[in-house]
C-alpha cells in the first residue's frame, strides 16, 4: 500500500522544541483537562453546560469532534485513513472500529506519543493486524508513497505545523484521485496585522511558540496551490469554545490564561474552523 519510512532511508523529521517538550517530558495528555484519551478541545453540540460536567460529558465532546472531521472526509467504509498528527491514537481507534475503513493509519512526529499510542491501543492492534498501524512522520514530509490513502484527516495538529504549503502539498500528494481531506483546527479570524502578537499576549500556547498564528485562509490557499479543490473552510467555533472554557473552569479562575481562549473568539480574534478538500480525479 505505501513506504513506511523507518529512519534509514531519511532523517528524522526535526521537531520544534516547545512541541517535544510538550508532548514529550510534559505529556501533555496526562493533564485533568485532556482525559478520555484525546488531547482536544471537543465538540460540545448537545451538551448541557448549565449542568455538571465531568469526565463523561468530556470523553463525548472529544469524540464528538473526531467523528464530525470523520464524517466530513466520508464515507470511510472500505477506505484507507490517513491521521496527521495523530497523538495518542484515539481517533484512529474510533475511525477503525465505527466507519469500517480498509485500514487506519496514525502519524506522528513525536516518538513518545507513538509509543504511548502503541501502548494505549495494544489490543486493538493486536485485534486488527494491518488495519490499524502507528508510522512516525512529518505533516511536510509523509513516509508514504503517492495515492497511499483515501482520506486524510487531522484533528487539532495543525496549529503546530511550520509549514502549512509542505502539509498541503503532502496531502495532495497521498491522496488518490476522488480522496478527500478534512482539517479541524483554531486559526486567526482574519488576517488583520498584529495577530500574533495579540494571541500571544492573551494565552501562554502562542507566547511559548507551541502554536502559530494563523488565518484559516492560509490552509484553504495552501491547499488550492496544492491542486485540491472544493475547498470549504467552516466555522464550528460556536460548538467548540463555549464547552471549552465551561470544562477549564473546573480547574482556572476568569481571567487566568487558558480561560482567554473564550475571549479570543468573542473578541473575534481566534475561532475553530473545519477545512475540506478533494483531490480531482
Amino acid at each position: 500500500m505505501a513506504r513506511e519510512d523507518t529512519g534509514a532511508e531519511q532523517e528524522r523529521p526535526g521537531i520544534r522544541p516547545a512541541v517535544r517538550e510538550t508532548y514529550g517530558p510534559l505529556d501533555l495528555g496526562r493533564r485533568p483537562m485532556f482525559g478520555g484519551g484525546f488531547i482536544d478541545f471537543g465538540y460540545w453540540q448537545g451538551i448541557d453546560l448549565a449542568g455538571p460536567l465531568g469526565e463523561d460529558e468530556r470523553a463525548r465532546s472529544q469524540q464528538a469532534l473526531y467523528r464530525h472531521v470523520l464524517d466530513a472526509a466520508g464515507p470511510l467504509r472500505r477506505r484507507r485513513v490517513l491521521d496527521v498528527g495523530c497523538g495518542l491514537g484515539t481517533g484512529c481507534a474510533v475511525a477503525l472500529t465505527e466507519y469500517g475503513p480498509d485500514a487506519v493509519t496514525g502519524m506522528d512526529i513525536h516518538p513518545d506519543q507513538l509509543t504511548r499510542a502503541r501502548e494505549t491501543h495494544a489490543v486493538l492492534l493486536g485485534e486488527q493486524p494491518g488495519r490499524l498501524r502507528f508510522a512516525e512522520g512529518a505533516a511536510e514530509r509523509m513516509p508514504w508513497q503517492d495515492g497511499a490513502f483515501d482520506a486524510v484527516v487531522s484533528v487539532e495538529a495543525v496549529q503546530h505545523f511550520p509549514d502549512l504549503a509542505g502539509f498541503a502539498a503532502e496531502t495532495a500528494r497521498v491522496l488518490r484521485p476522488g480522496g478527500a481531506v478534512a482539517v479541524t483546527s483554531f486559526f486567526t479570524a482574519g488576517d488583520a496585522p498584529g495577530r500574533p502578537e495579540q494571541l500571544a499576549g492573551l494565552l501562554d500556547t502562542y507566547a511559548s511558540g507551541l502554536d502559530i498564528a494563523r488565518p484559516v485562509t492560509a490552509l484553504a490557499e495552501a491547499f488550492a496551490a496544492a491542486g485540491l479543490a472544493e475547498v470549504r473552510t467552516v466555522s464550528i467555533g460556536p460548538e467548540v469554545w463555549h464547552g471549552w472554557d465551561a470544562w477549564l473552569s473546573r480547574w482556572w479562575a476568569p481571567g487566568t490564561w487558558p480561560r482567554n481562549f473564550l475571549r479570543a473568539y468573542e473578541e473575534k480574534i481566534l475561532d475553530y474552523f473545519v477545512v475540506t478538500a478533494v483531490r480531482p480525479r
